[in-house]
């Protein structure tokens, strides 16, 4: 139990220390066109990779469930109507809810 506990106060720490640096950054480097282009994309590549991995995984097995799928799709249409970011999130729970309700799984 102890090195649970060491291990989640030094992922607490390196969070903290990430968030810290970011505050601390100079300007100059912030001002630079390449890192304000790695700053803009970093987030999108992070969220893109997160959702597909939650989409096609049950724990750590691979795991094609069509209601997540149908979803994640209804998200994307949604998106390439440029949707608000609300409705967006409310298209695919709500897809993926139905589904379910309707006992596809």
């Amino acid at each position: 139990m102890t090195a649970a506990w060491i291990a989640v106060l030094a992922t607490a720490a390196g969070c903290y220390g990430l968030k810290l640096a970011g505050l601390t950054v100079p300007q100059r480097v912030l001002a630079s066109p390449r890192v304000r282009r790695f700053a803009e994309l970093v987030p999108i590549a992070l969220l893109a990779a997160l959702s597909a991995v939650q989409t096609v995984t049950s724990g750590h097995a691979f795991d094609l469930d069509a209601a997540r799928l149908a979803g994640l799709s209804a998200a994307v249409v949604a998106l390439l109507l440029r949707a608000p970011f609300l409705l967006v999130i409310v298209a695919a729970a709500g897809t993926a809810a139905a589904l379910r309700a309707a006992g596809i799984a």
